[in-house]
């Protein structure tokens, strides 16, 4: 029985900074949360793999996808090695309170303390050092976006 050539994905060019990424990427949101119950663990990461194994280098995630239960997937998913084959992407701006998304105890936030304090957060969940993009998961009208990104 003959094997399958490996896939090839093509690579794009995403935005102006020079960031290249897989064309198709692998978002993770459901694999934690929403979407039904939380897949297990080991199944997700060995996806997770074969999806780079395959060329997909993309792989976006957020702080709010558990919450914080996808990123620290991510963080296993990354170790020997995987973690310099992909462009991580992760998302902040919804801040949550006790009782969390199910009771409507979220906030959307943009100002300048609460994006610091979430990438920190994030780069700890993840176990890295670098986040290769990062954006705002909802906008706070409250707080120009200038402010936001400075």
């Amino acid at each position: 029985m003959a094997t399958a050539a490996p896939v090839s994905v093509p690579r794009i060019k995403l935005g102006s900074q020079g960031l290249e990424v897989s064309a198709q990427g692998l978002g993770c949101m459901s694999m934690s949360a929403f979407y039904g119950p939380p897949k297990p663990e080991p199944d997700m990461i060995k996806l997770i793999h074969h999806a780079v194994a395959t060329g997909v280098t993309l792989l976006d995630t957020s702080d709010m996808y558990g919450p914080h239960t996808n990123e620290i997937l991510l963080s296993k998913a990354l170790q020997g090695g995987v973690r310099e084959k992909v462009e991580l992407a992760t998302k902040f701006g919804i801040d949550y309170f006790p009782g969390g998304l199910a009771a409507g105890n979220v906030d959307i936030r943009g100002d300048p303390a609460y994006v610091r304090a979430a990438c920190e957060g994030s780069l700890k969940r993840l176990g890295v050092d670098c986040i290769d993009l990062y954006y705002q998961h909802r906008i706070d009208k409250r707080v120009p976006i200038e402010v936001t990104v400075s």
